[in-house]
């Protein structure tokens, strides 16, 4: 199948913009809980109508400091209420977002601020305002830093203390759909960050055909969402400002460190993620049960799991005795996992990257659908996800309702549709470049199935041509490689080689544990170990593994275990964990030419 649609279920206000939901929430839900804040290390929740009312100071303030209709406001911080607080303050001010990542360095931010010209900023930390600070002399349209940890609300509420709120309505509902919301820069793979103008449009019919798609995953006054993510990249947006659209209880928290503590705090009904979180939850339970003695039995259980959601999908459903055993092992195991997972959950939805089939059937398995989709910064998300009702797992689902997914002659997915961005912010080539015919071109490689289920396959940036000229896409093979709990990152290697080798760097969190459990010696470490017999047999395990997903000619030969992490700081990674393979390359050359050396 080269292409398909699906009919929009929401329509977008023409004359609308995103402010409208939290005043609309404030009027028809009052009293019910849209959003909730940690105090003193205790979850409290926000009513509509209180959430509306702190949302109108702030911005009260911006408009008191000068913010002017259409000004571009940075907003540079970890995930916290403050954050979605202030982005919805910004818009109310009549202002644009522009996200930058607490990770980034003065460089990036120099970048950022200056490129999309933005009047003022608001950061968390001491060290984001020295970020910002070492940089500032070169931005000269930037007139004011407020910094959540010095009391930024605060002055705000002083700086709008004359600022009527007729002002702050008449400021609301400057906007109309095809405004700019914000500018969200992409990750930078490749050369500098290009700034994604995505409009309230964008966000109105993403997160309006997600929710009534999803609908039953989106009850008013029973679900609740936490989020986790990074709000500098578009996915943590959607978890934002589709539960205010719902509207659902949403909460933030600023990484995935205490992540456990913080599911079985909250509670959350749905979970939104990317597949490293879901491999974390996988491989420290059977972790934690290999250390009690019981790893046969979670294997057991595992395979159980992943054998009854694979008969979910014939024509005869799982048999009997499949049925029985799922049902011991739902009380020994699977509740178990649930309650790790919050214990209220049934749902959650995975993006970024593939999943890989055999943790999407474990899942399922255990009573807790992971549903897969795919998405992009210019698609404002999720641009194709799987139905909660019509579930086919190793796809990335149906497109969006409201648009439509070409596949081109040479195998590259091409979007249509509302959600898509307006353009790059001061590019016009680039932009050009990218909505080509009036469709955007992503750049993956995918296929569609005869019911419009898309899987991707790879990136044409990618695509890796072998000496004998075999062409392979490394995402396949290079994702179940990274499923193992042992490793961290993995990247396939043999452009113009005679045959496709592998670099892996290793997880340091399960290294030791696995360290400790063989006899290593004591802090042992990635350089210490990487020639070690053993742990290079387990990696030709999973390397076996990613092999038996593709043909001979694409499998890994030859791999490299590393000493070193990729990673944002090094330079490996970019703030949304995605490889800068031109970068590992060049840095890294020399362990490529040992893979290939006699």
């Amino acid at each position: 199948m080269r292409e398909f649609s699906l009919p929009a279920l929401y329509e977008v206000p023409a004359d609308g913009n995103l402010t409208d939901i939290v005043r609309r929430n404030a009027a028809q839900h009052p009293d019910v809980a849209v959003i909730a804040r940690k105090v003193g290390g205790v979850w409290q929740d926000v009513p509509a109508r209180e959430f509306l009312a702190e949302v109108r100071a702030a911005a009260k303030g911006l408009i008191g400091a000068g913010v002017r209709p259409g000004d571009r406001v940075g907003l540079m911080s970890r995930t916290r209420y403050e954050w979605t607080l202030l982005d919805f303050a910004i818009w109310s001010a009549g202002a644009v977002t522009v996200p930058v990542y607490e990770t980034s360095s003065p460089e990036q931010v120099q970048w950022i601020l200056s490129d999309s010209g933005a009047t003022a900023c608001v950061v968390e930390l001491d060290a984001h305002t020295a970020a910002v600070e070492a940089v500032r002399e070169t931005l000269p349209a930037l007139k004011n830093v407020w910094q959540i940890e010095a009391g930024a609300l605060e002055e705000l509420g002083r700086l709008g203390q004359d600022v009527s709120d007729e002002t702050v309505e008449e400021r609301s509902s400057l906007a109309k759909a095809d405004d700019p919301a914000t500018i969200v820069y992409t990750s930078g793979t490749t050369g500098r960050p290009k700034g994604c103008v995505l409009t309230h449009r964008s966000f109105f019919a993403e997160c309006g055909n997600v929710v009534e798609r999803l609908r039953p995953l989106f009850r008013t006054g029973e679900c609740s969402v936490l989020l986790f993510l990074p709000l500098a990249h578009v996915f943590g947006r959607l978890v934002q400002v589709a539960p205010m659209m719902a509207p659902i209880k949403l909460g933030c928290v600023p990484d995935i460190k205490n992540l456990t503590d913080e599911l079985a705090a909250f509670r959350p009904t749905l979970i939104l993620g990317v597949p490293r979180v879901f491999e974390k939850v996988y491989n420290a339970a059977r972790a934690k049960a290999q250390a009690d003695g019981k790893g046969a039995i979670f294997d057991r259980a595992a395979d159980t799991a992943i054998a009854y959601s694979k008969a979910l999908d014939s024509a005869s459903g799982p048999s009997f005795g499949l049925k029985l055993k799922h049902k011991v092992f739902d009380k020994l195991v699977y509740g178990k996992l649930r309650a790790v997972l919050g214990g209220r959950g049934e749902y959650a939805i995975s993006g970024g990257a593939p999943l890989g089939e055999r943790l999407g059937h474990f899942f399922r398995g255990i009573g807790f659908t992971v549903l897969e989709g795919y998405g992009l910064t210019e698609s404002c998300a999720a641009t194709a996800f799987n139905p909660w009702d019509r579930q086919k797992i190793g796809t990335v689902g149906q497109p969006l309702p409201g648009s439509v997914v070409r596949i081109a002659d040479d195998g590259e997915v091409l979007l249509h549709g509302e959600h898509l961005f307006k353009e790059y912010w001061n590019n016009p080539g680039a932009t050009a470049e990218a909505l080509a015919d009036g469709w955007f071109h992503t750049g993956d490689i995918g296929t569609l199935d005869e019911d419009g289920y898309l899987r991707i396959t790879g990136r044409k940036k990618e695509i890796i041509v072998t000496a004998g000229g075999k062409n392979v896409a490394p995402a396949v093979i290079e994702d179940r490689i990274r499923a193992h709990a042992l490793v961290a990152e993995c990247m396939v290697v043999g452009d113009g080689r005679p045959f496709v080798g592998a670099l892996v760097t290793l997880d340091e969190e399960f290294l030791g544990r696995w360290a400790a459990e063989h006899g290593k010696p004591a802090h042992s470490t990635a350089a210490s170990l990487r020639d070690d017999p053993e742990l290079r047999a387990v990696i030709q395990a999973a390397v076996d593994d990613g092999n038996a997903a593709v043909s001979k000619a694409e499998s890994v030969r030859k791999f490299r275990v590393l000493s070193s992490q990729f990673s944002e700081e090094s330079g490996h990674l970019t703030p949304s964990l995605k490889l800068k393979r031109n970068v590992v390359a060049k840095d890294y050359a020399d362990e490529i030419e040992a893979i290939y050396a006699k």
